[in-house]
């Protein structure tokens, strides 16, 4: 996900409360009949719902809102099980089935609903004055128009159907299996997708679209929905999609959906990575990052979809994981100084936030606003971790622990610790210092260097200071008169003469950006 407004993190921030979590089920799989129309704002909703039980409960819990004093919000009509009426109760965001279930048995709860979305499903017109409807799930507002669990640690395969007048074409997740004309000009659509999925990304996509296929990868169809008026430039916008593709298959392991789309949408973030069914939003094409903007949200089809943060302690899995697969694209493309030149960049973006802030990737201090974590702690310092873990094992052993971790945690949940046993295993090194340090802790090192040329002796006396409270351990890496040298740092003070043949005309602290550090180099008279 990208950010695109400051309004909309305002929005995220009022919105996403502490969310209510019931750990006694799980969800199995979801199926969502959603009735559209074009003369209101009210849809009419039929969940099927099949839970598994994790242990006795005395009633069955969901997700949803409830209308509201405004006129928004879903009114629950009736529920069923097998046929037969249960007795139910809506509060503001939830929905209490009054039947106990027992531990290990399965349900199937059919719920019948309408309303106006609040959020979640954005009812709208697009730039060019045409009605849509576009699916607007992170991080917990999905239960706006679908009764749910939402929360990313429950995942579940997914069927919607959509019924909608047929001048729309309707997107979501994984494949279309039936689109079939109904009667008065209504068109029934249905898509399923069998892999599970965390709700923050099951989505539709309704309006009225230019459709090409871009090319295929692996099996992999790729498409490109854009709005009929910018069918031009958006197929050719979306055109990298194939390439990034193919890039990630073969770098992090197989792509886990049976399709991929990309699509022009109302989407209150620059872009959202709907599993198989990206939403980029509508002003967004041709634009100068079109490139780096697809290759982030394609990244979080493997790091955020199928392997998904158990909650949003972690959510720098999801994107710092897609913040750095995107520079690694880009460098594979384009070469190693452009890798240089989006580390510096997002190392600035890092130490600027901290001076704002100063707290940990891993901020336990969060407790109801998921939008504090929106910041670049998640996406450029969450990278950063991932390169100097990269420059830490080497390219070989970083890359076999990476395909390891998606291999194992793929289609399930994942935390922190899940990725450090996995890159332990593949280097057989012990990470946990290294995790402490960059994730658990505040800050960055920032280093005082002075040095002074002592001509009698041929050497350079340098002296490295870390002017931060937290002191840390790391590799410092410097060049003088072109010949570059490594040195462990880990005291507040580290004094070190360096022979040399003459008076250096520069010293370079960090040449090849790969520590996330401040550097301040003063020679000394």
């Amino acid at each position: 996900m990208r950010i695109i407004l400051i309004i909309s993190c305002f929005f995220i921030a009022t919105t996403a409360f502490a969310q209510t979590t019931f750990p006694g089920i799980d969800v199995q799989h979801y199926s969502f009949s959603i009735k559209l129309n074009d003369d209101n704002d009210t849809i009419k909703g039929q969940a099927a719902v099949t839970i598994k039980f994790l242990q006795d409960v005395p009633q069955v819990q969901l997700n949803l809102v409830k209308k509201n004093s405004t006129g928004k919000g879903m009114l629950v009509s009736s529920i069923t099980e097998n046929g037969n009426n249960l007795s139910f109760a809506q509060d503001s965001d939830v929905v209490s089935i009054a039947s106990p279930a027992k531990t290990n048995t399965t349900h199937i709860y059919t719920i019948n609903y309408q309303g106006i979305p609040a959020d979640g499903l954005i009812i709208s017109t697009n730039k060019f004055g045409k009605r849509t409807f576009f699916g607007d799930n992170w991080p917990n507002r999905a239960h706006n128009w679908l009764p749910c669990a939402d929360y990313p640690s429950d995942k579940a395969s997914l069927d919607f159907m959509v019924t909608a007048p047929d001048h729309y074409q309707v997107v979501s997740n994984g494949l279309k299996i039936e689109e079939k004309q109904l009667a008065n000009h209504i068109k029934f659509t249905h898509w399923q997708e069998t892999e599970p999925l965390p709700t923050k990304v099951m989505v539709i996509g309704v309006a009225d679209f230019a459709i090409e296929q871009s090319g295929t990868v692996n099996g992999i169809p790729v498409y490109s929905y854009v709005f009929p008026e910018n069918k031009a430039i958006g197929f050719k916008s979306y055109a990298y999609a194939p390439e990034i593709l193919k890039y990630y298959i073969g770098k992090i392991g197989p792509y886990e959906f049976k399709k991929l789309a990309n699509v022009q949408s109302k989407t209150i973030f620059e872009a959202m990575e709907n599993s198989s069914a990206i939403f980029y939003d509508e002003k967004l094409i041709d634009i100068a990052y079109d490139e780096e903007l697809m290759a982030h949200e394609i990244a979080h089809q493997w790091f955020g979809d199928a392997v998904t943060e158990t909650g949003w302690l972690n959510l720098w899995l999801s994107e710092g994981f897609a913040t750095y697969m995107t520079n690694c694209y880009l460098e594979h493309k384009y070469g190693t100084d452009t890798l240089k030149k989006r580390q510096i960049s997002d190392r600035q973006k890092v130490i600027n936030f901290e001076h704002q802030k100063l707290t940990p990737v891993i901020d336990s201090a969060v407790k109801d606003i998921n939008a504090q974590l929106l910041n670049a702690n998640n996406y450029e310092k969450g990278g950063w971790v991932l390169h100097m873990l990269r420059r830490k094992l080497g390219d070989t052993l970083f890359w076999k622990g990476i395909r390891a971790y998606y291999a194992k945690e793929k289609g399930a949940n994942a935390n922190t610790t899940d990725l450090r046993r996995a890159m332990e295993q593949a280097s057989g090194q012990n990470l946990e210092p290294f995790f402490k340090q960059w994730l658990y802790t505040s800050g960055h090192p920032q280093l005082s260097i002075s040095w002074k040329y002592d001509a009698a002796k041929k050497v350079v006396n340098m002296l490295i200071t870390q002017k931060q409270d937290m002191l840390f351990e790391f590799p410092l890496t410097y060049s003088i008169n072109n010949e570059t040298h490594t040195i462990v740092v880990s005291n507040k003070e580290t004094a070190i003469a360096v022979p040399v043949s003459a008076k250096p005309k520069t010293i370079k602290m960090d040449p090849d950006v790969d520590l996330l550090a401040g550097f301040e180099v003063v020679e000394q008279n």
